[in-house]
């Protein structure tokens, strides 16, 4: 074999070689990025956005220490009040950290509850234009949100985020009706639960978003007695709900017979249930409540002007109100 030909049989090892190697290496990295040991490549609209460090970030692998220098920035935006600057800051930089809690749930912290309060009492804009922006940040903090969770669908963390975000009274009107922003809720936190990383309160969150949920009352009550079932002490809340539940269920029973069999005493019965009846704005079942106060003021000797029912309920929370003030 001449000189000339050992050439060509030895690029044409190498360059079978490198073919070999490449198709390896890319399954090898695909595999990788499934189970989350390598990030996910960068999309071309990010490229565009870091400019001329692009390459050196999706070579060098130093798209986590990038990331933390664009947080920075979006700090700074934040003091500065540039929402919008934020809004696209956090979408870069959890295209390069897309593993990372922190910055899902520092970002949606950003919209739904930054940006969405300072429309809510700072801005001078006009009513419309604030309640409109209001609503579009707590939306976008829940779009947001729920990437994160597409990205990281076993991180508890970032569910219970959403469950809490779902129930907040505070933004609740900004997701249409109330008992959908609830069932959302729950579900979130179920799905927490079913990571096996929640937290022990947890469960007890999913109930007192489920009991909003018009039409949920016998979901609730099992979920609610499962969860007394586990407990050596019950939590006052629960006993007021496991009460309200009960009685919905039958109105026709003895008051007084249910509340010995739902709580330990009638005189710590009236406290929780009166309570329980002051929290009204919770938008939390109320379902023979009064009856049963009514009946332990009469057994305490509660004078009708202090009773708990002639006290004035706390106002609901209304967003509008903030918007009709200026």
């Amino acid at each position: 074999m001449t000189q000339g030909k050992r050439y060509w049989v030895l690029a044409g090892a190498i360059l079978l070689m490198g073919a070999v190697r490449m198709s390896f290496e890319e399954g090898l990295t695909q595999e990788l990025r499934e189970v989350k040991l390598l990030p996910p490549k960068l999309e071309i609209e990010t490229g565009e956005k870091l400019g001329q460090t692009f390459s050196a970030v999706s070579l060098g692998g130093l798209r986590t220490l990038v990331a933390t220098f664009f947080n920075l920035r979006a700090q700074i935006f934040f003091e500065q009040q540039k929402w919008a600057d934020v809004a696209e800051t956090y979408d870069l930089i959890v295209d390069l950290a897309p593993c990372t809690r922190y910055y899902w749930d520092t970002g949606t912290w950003h919209l739904a509850y930054n940006a969405a309060s300072h429309y809510l009492y700072e801005s001078d804009l006009p009513p419309l234009r604030r309640k409109a922006l209001w609503k579009n940040y707590i939306v976008a903090g829940r779009d947001f949100l729920e990437r994160g969770i597409r990205n990281n669908p076993d991180d508890a963390q970032l569910l219970e985020r959403m469950g809490s975000l779902m129930a907040d009274p505070n933004k609740i009107k900004a997701f249409g009706e109330p008992g959908d922003a609830f069932q959302a809720s729950c579900d979130a936190y179920h799905a927490a639960v079913a990571t096996g990383n929640s937290r022990s309160y947890t469960i007890r969150a999913a109930l007192y978003s489920l009991v909003r949920v018009p039409g949920k009352e016998v979901e609730s009550l099992e979920l609610l007695k499962k969860i007394r079932s586990k407990q050596k002490v019950s939590q006052p809340s629960i006993m007021a709900l496991h009460y309200a539940l009960e009685y919905q269920r039958d109105p026709n029973q003895d008051v007084l017979d249910l509340v010995d069999r739902v709580f330990t005493n009638r005189r710590g019965a009236y406290q929780i249930l009166s309570r329980q009846w002051m929290r009204g704005q919770d938008r939390f079942p109320m379902h023979g409540v009064a009856r049963a106060i009514g009946l332990l003021e009469v057994e305490l000797g509660v004078s009708e002007e202090k009773s708990v029912l002639k006290q004035p309920l706390p106002t609901p929370v209304d967003p509008d109100d903030y918007f009709r003030r200026r």
